[in-house]
Formats: structure tokens, sequence, C-alpha cells
């Protein structure tokens, strides 16, 4: 897994930069980066992941986030299939001038301080933006600028949404240990299906036992045993999409004991497998990895 610092530049005669992904899933490199600019992603219809800052869970028919300046965060293309579409916007906050006594101007700022931690619309929230993201995609010059500006002001005054972080990730954390991370996460990536040793990923990031738990704690705010189980458990999930039995796909994802893996399935997504799997078969299933008694921050325009 790469952690990459990405240059967006914005469209031509334009102060900010829209795109519209329509192609096969394998034709871009969905990974872990970061940016300036406060990024708007909707997702039209499918199924992925989503990893924002701390953050990772799955998501179904389709999504909508807004990400702040420098949150590092992956392409919500990861572990989709095709036919995979979405629309993003990339802006950055210089571009919103606004009177200072505006009351608009402060709603849409305080929006976009939330974004921070990752906002995650709700899905009658995606459906009632997107014509207006798509017609985004026709317009130009300053309608497409008033434009935005009409998105940002009615997302401000939404409720319906749940932020994904509980703190906010600093990007210097990511470009500072970049490498040392890189090394962490790609290990975890190529052996979560077996037995991992935490001595062995200790002196594969140069560090000791303890130097190296202190480091990933603050690096990430769990502990390295916590993110390899949400990452056996994401994975659980995706396989049990395809049908794959419960005993399965627990030991295809590390865990040698399905007791075990039913009681932390449980713990980071507050469903059994049997439930996922009800659920899922429904199309309506919504999996948040989560700490277990984690609070969720929720605050009021």
């Amino acid at each position: 897994m790469k952690v990459t610092f990405e240059r967006v530049i914005p469209n031509e005669k334009s102060s900010f930069r829209t795109i519209h992904n329509n192609s096969p899933i394998s034709e871009f490199k969905w990974e872990y980066h970061y940016h300036p600019e406060i990024e708007l992603v909707c997702v039209i219809s499918g199924n992925g992941t989503r990893h924002v800052g701390y953050h990772k869970s799955n998501y179904t028919n389709g999504d909508l986030v807004l990400i702040g300046s420098n949150i590092p965060h992956s392409g919500f293309g990861l572990n989709s299939i095709d036919p995979h579409e979405e629309i993003v916007l990339q802006f950055k906050e210089e571009i919103l001038q606004f009177p200072q006594q505006e009351v608009e101007a402060r709603s849409i700022k305080n929006l976009l301080e939330l974004s921070k931690y990752g906002i995650h619309f709700h899905h009658k929230v995606k459906k009632v933006m997107l014509p207006k993201l798509k017609f985004m995609l026709e317009s130009e010059g300053y309608k497409r600028y008033l434009l935005l500006l009409e998105i940002l002001f009615e997302l401000s005054k939404c409720e319906d949404y749940d932020l994904l972080n509980k703190e906010i990730m600093p990007y210097t954390i990511i470009s500072k240990n970049k490498t040392r991370l890189q090394n962490i996460f790609t290990y975890v990536e190529h052996h979560y299906d077996k037995e991992i040793e935490i001595e062995e990923v200790a002196k594969l990031a140069n560090l000791t036992l303890p130097a190296f738990c202190n480091f990933f704690k603050k690096a990430t705010q769990i502990t390295f045993t916590e993110f390899v189980n949400r990452y056996r458990i994401n994975k659980a999930c995706l396989l049990m999409a395809q049908d794959r039995s419960i005993s399965e796909c627990s030991y295809q994802c590390g865990f040698n004991n399905v007791t075990y893996f039913n009681r932390m399935f449980k713990k980071y997504t507050g469903k059994t497998p049997s439930e996922f799997i009800r659920n899922y078969s429904h199309n309506n299933v919504n999996v948040d990895l989560k700490v277990e008694n984690e609070t969720k921050i929720k605050a009021s325009f």
C-alpha cells in the first residue's frame, strides 16, 4: 500500500477540478494519498471501500463523502467491481471568498472545518445532490463556480451525516513517516491471511517492540493488533459479499478460530456474520469498522 502526495491541477479556465470516472476500475490506482484540496466524492452506484484518515469501512449502493484538506484517503474504487462511476470535485478553500458578515459563509466554513474528520452523507442526501453534480459536468465559467457554492451551501445545512473519524489525522504523520508506514501497511496487506508476529513487523520498521507499539499507536490512533483485526474483518466482509461461507472467510482472513472471528466481527461491524450476510443480500448493509466504545462525533452547523 503506497502513501503518496497527489498534485491536483484545476480544469482549464476553472479555479477547481471536476472528475468523472466511468472507466474500468483496473485503469486506476486507488492508492492512499493526500493533497491540499478539499474533495467531494460521489459514487453514483456500486460497492467498495472508503478509507479516510483513520477510518476504514465498506459502502454499498453508492456514497457521498466530503474530505478535508490534506486528509489521507484512498480512491473510492478500492475493492469495488465494475461498473464503477463517480463524480469528484477538488477545490482549495482559498477560492471561497465571502464577506465576514455573511451568515451563509459561516455555515460553509463550519462545513469545511468538519470535513477534516471526513463527512459521510446519508443516501437520501446523495440522491438530492446527484443531479447538481451531474449538471456540474456540463457547466462552464461562473455558472460552474456558482453551482459549487450552491452544493456546499446545501450540504452545510444538511443534518443527515456522520463524521468518519473522532480525531483529525495530520498529514504530517503520513508525510514524515511515509516509508515506514508504507512498509508496515504492505506487510499486513501481503500476510493478513497468515499469523502475523508483531516482533517481525517491529524489525521491519527498524524499531524495538515497545518503540514500535508507541510509534504505531501515535501514527494511527489504534494499536497494531487493532489495525490487523480491522483489516482482516474488512477483507472478510468482501469475501462474504462473494457468497463465501463464514468458516471459509474466517480461515482465509487469518482467523484460525471461528468463535473468535465471530466475536471480532461483531465488535467491529455491530453485526454477527450471519446478520451481515442476510442484510447484504437485501442490499442495504453499511458496515463501519469501529473501535469498541468509540464515541461518534455529531455536530450541527
